[in-house]
């Protein structure tokens, strides 16, 4: 198992969900995070104030699958979030040593269920 975590801009996450289900990948956890990467700085203005943006609002996406489906994930992934500035965000893909089910409390050995919409 592997668990994938992309780091996108979020006016690409409709899109990027779009991708992940046409492929069948339909479980996955979202958070709206901020970042720093090379991405250029931007200004704003607060109450007649100009102040300097550093960190850019970013969304992240964390998908746990079967090994066998992390090169079709991934490259959907790059397909639906891709506008080819700085930017558009990384992928990072970590071993999952152990999965367990909450419901029934034992360990998951196979996370395919989450490709076919069960679990």
């Amino acid at each position: 198992m592997k668990k994938i975590e992309a780091i996108i801009r979020p006016e690409r996450l409709t899109e990027t969900i779009k991708g992940l289900k046409r492929i069948g990948i339909t479980g996955f956890t979202v958070s709206q995070v901020v970042g720093r990467g090379k991405q250029k700085d931007t200004q704003g203005v607060y109450r007649g104030k100009n102040y300097q943006v550093t960190l850019h609002p970013k969304v992240k996406m964390e998908i746990v699958l079967s090994d066998y489906l992390v090169e079709s994930t991934i490259q959907s992934i790059i397909t639906s979030a891709q506008s080819g500035e700085d930017g558009d965000g990384k992928i990072y893909v970590y071993p999952i040593l152990e999965a367990y089910n909450i419901r029934t409390g034992t360990i998951d050995f196979d996370i395919e269920d989450l490709a076919k919409g069960e679990g």
